[in-house]
């Protein structure tokens, strides 16, 4: 067994790219390896901008040997009357290939029938391997692809060099023009041309040779480390950034970084604004001090190590200032106007076609927001309205400054700060910036009520009007991101224990887009399922079980929290070794009640009572019901439920002893009560037939 090696070399290929489709070139080569029958062990990735390359270990030289069993015609048909073979058995030894004599008989489910054991042929797992290589390499997935020269074929940038080692051997194959080899490229400036690989288990250590750190991981670990040394040199700390460490890894071979600087009057515009011209645009680290301040210094890493870095750094410091005199300049031109006057101007601007502009939303959104602040239990509402009013008129506004339309991620960022430099309340400010969020799965929430309520009314208008104009996620398919939103008004009024009705919220937001009664009680079901189902993935991602949540979900939805609670405790209750008998008794009365269509608490005639099992029953429902009201108020359903299950021997034994559906109406009526009072009493709680 032998290391498999494949590398493609190419032009630069964006950071973005380098991982997903290793990732994939990786799954898929696995993949054909395991369907050719070509044992192997496992593999590892490595890419640079400008190389993806595949090793796997331990590949078989050959394919497996397969055998299959074939059928042939009937024995009757097959061998004559003397047990002679006929014809029909010679042809069909030919056909399957093997000798007469081999030919054997079996019993089928429709008789006696020739059979033949067939081996597949088995080849090299060189030939097999320079047969496929050109088609797996061509799949790999991009998010954009490109041609050159004359060539039919497309790759994320132009192919320039091919390696295919198994061990020692070069598999002969080719992909456009390029033929592959044993030559791998060196560092396009430390070691320009090819470095020839002896065997695949040599890449590794031959590519740093070259100048080139192939292990992305690795290179990370190089770079993190030698740009948090640059950053202590200069007692400072670089701005905690993950993504932006992930990004620069895969723009470079191997990582030189260099500490450049930039004028201090510039510090004068916001951190953020800052920050992200360093960061969207030339891949630069911010440093800060010791309290999180941001200091007139920055990281950039370079592809390669020059004689005098110093001079390098003037270079970056050069270009930067172009980007960071750019930002001034918006910023300061922004400051002439107020955030009234930026919010005028989104009359200018479309939110969505069918629901108008971004100023109609913005006036939709006071409407709503009001709403929410009545309905909440947050404290001094009166202040609380005319902060949620306020921050509702302008949280947009940010939308139309220049700083925003250079740098799109700062919006509600640069909003905030310009909120608080023109004097707004901080909680006003901080909800500009954060009625985003959540804005990813996991992602921060909103801090304060203000920005709770407004990012709940932002959220909810956008479904309710996309809903409206027939704009509803199908499949993968969600262009306005109305899942993400509808997760994250669940998640804040979780969070921040809501328990204002979630339908009576979808029905005021409906008023802004729907007239007709009908109408807008149809669009409310529909978006109230919408958001069943974003409740149902969220509480069975935490463990809870889906018989739990949609027993839970489908007996009540209109308070959130309270949900959960009731989603907790059925979980519980389901762990119990009796808890099957005991739902299989409460989804019998469910069954009965639904058939005999009760649909109202219906009062109960002691004096129609005919069996003991009834008043038993009765006595029973009455004395857990003043202990499970109680327990209900308090939230402790754990409790709640475990009294309701105590009824269980007496509902069996009413059931055993009593015909409900008794001819007599009064006495049918009256069991029927019986029944609707047990119901009663989980029916807010739990809907057993759903678990």
């Amino acid at each position: 067994m032998n290391t498999l090696l494949i590398e493609i070399g190419a032009e630069e290929i964006p950071a973005g790219y380098i991982i997903p489709a290793l990732d994939a070139f990786k799954e898929n080569i696995l993949s054909a390896l395991d369907r050719l029958r070509i044992e192997h062990g496992n593999a590892r990735t490595f890419g640079t901008p400008r190389r993806l390359a595949l090793m796997v270990e331990n590949v078989a030289d050959m394919q497996n040997l397969k055998t299959s069993t074939i059928k042939g015609p009937p024995e009757r048909v097959g061998f004559d009357e003397n047990g002679n073979p006929t014809i029909a058995a010679e042809k069909f030894a030919s056909k399957a290939g093997v000798a007469l004599d081999q030919i054997k008989v079996e019993d089928t489910s429709k008789g006696r029938y020739l059979t033949a054991v067939v081996e597949k042929k088995c080849e090299s797992s060189v030939s097999i391997l320079e047969s496929i290589l050109e088609k797996e390499i061509l799949s790999i997935p991009f998010p954009k692809r490109m041609r050159w020269g004359d060539l039919s074929i497309s790759f994320a940038r132009p192919i320039i060099s091919l390696v295919g080692l198994l061990g020692e051997k070069i598999l002969d194959f080719k992909v456009g023009n390029i033929k592959s080899s044993s030559n791998i490229l060196g560092h396009q400036f430390m070691y320009p041309g090819k470095v020839k690989i002896e065997s695949a288990d040599k890449y590794i250590e031959v590519a740093e040779s070259a100048g080139v750190i192939p292990d992305i991981e690795k290179r990370k670990a190089i770079l993190t480390k030698a740009v948090e040394a640059c950053a202590k040199e200069h007692h400072s700390q670089i701005l905690e950034d993950d993504e932006l460490i992930n990004i620069v890894t895969n723009l470079v071979e191997s990582p030189f970084p260099v500490v450049g600087k930039f004028d201090d009057e510039f510090l004068e515009v916001p951190d953020e604004v800052l920050i992200t011209a360093m960061r969207e645009h030339q891949k630069y680290f911010a440093l800060t001090d010791e309290n999180g301040n941001l200091k007139p210094l920055f990281i950039a890493v370079n592809n390669t190590r020059a004689k005098d870095m110093q001079l390098v750094a003037k270079g970056h410091e050069t270009v930067l200032r172009a980007r960071l005199s750019d930002a001034k300049f918006f910023y300061e031109a922004d400051l002439e106007s107020s955030m009234d006057e930026f919010a005028l101007k989104l009359k200018n601007v479309t939110f969505q076609e069918k629901l108008g502009t971004v100023y109609n939303k913005t006036l939709r959104l006071g409407n709503l927001a009001e709403y929410l602040v009545k309905e909440s239990s947050y404290d001094a509402k009166d202040i609380l309205k005319l902060n949620v009013t306020r921050a509702a008129q302008i949280c947009k506004a940010d939308l139309v400054s220049q700083v925003v339309i250079e740098f799109t991620k700062l919006q509600g960022v640069i909003g905030r700060a310009y909120a608080l430099k023109a004097g707004e309340k901080e909680d006003v400010a901080f909800a500009i910036e954060q009625h985003y969020r959540p804005v990813y799965s996991g992602g921060k929430l909103p801090e304060n009520p203000t920005a709770c309520l407004l990012a709940i009314a932002d959220k909810l208008d956008t479904i309710c009007g996309c809903f409206s104009v027939d704009l509803i996620p199908t499949g993968g398919t969600d262009p306005y991101a109305l899942r993400r939103q509808g997760i994250g008004i669940i998640q804040i009024m979780l969070e921040e224990n809501l328990v204002f009705s979630l339908p009576s919220m979808i029905d005021k937001g409906l008023e802004a887009f729907v007239d007709d009664t009908t109408e807008k009680a149809e669009m409310s079901l529909k978006i109230i399922g919408f958001f069943k189902n974003r409740m149902v993935n969220i509480l069975t991602d935490t463990g809870l079980s889906r018989g739990a949540v949609n027993s839970a979900l489908w007996a009540s939805f209109d308070n959130l929290p309270d949900l959960v609670l009731r989603a907790r405790a059925l979980d519980s209750l389901r762990k119990e070794p009796d808890f099957e008998p005991l739902s299989i008794t409460f989804k019998r009365v469910e069954n009965i009640l639904k058939k005999a269509g009760a649909k109202a608490l219906l009062p109960v005639d002691e004096s129609l009572f005919e069996d003991s099992s009834e008043k038993e029953l009765f006595s029973a429902v009455n004395e857990v019901r003043q202990i499970v009201e109680g327990l209900i108020q308090e939230g402790n359903y754990d409790k709640a439920l475990s009294h309701i299950a105590t009824l269980r021997p007496k509902v069996d034994t009413f059931f055993d002893d009593v015909m409900v559906m008794a001819e007599d109406v009064k006495l049918r009526q009256n069991r029927i009560a019986l029944l609707s009072s047990v119901s009663g009493l989980f029916k807010n709680i739990a809907n057993f037939s759903m678990i």
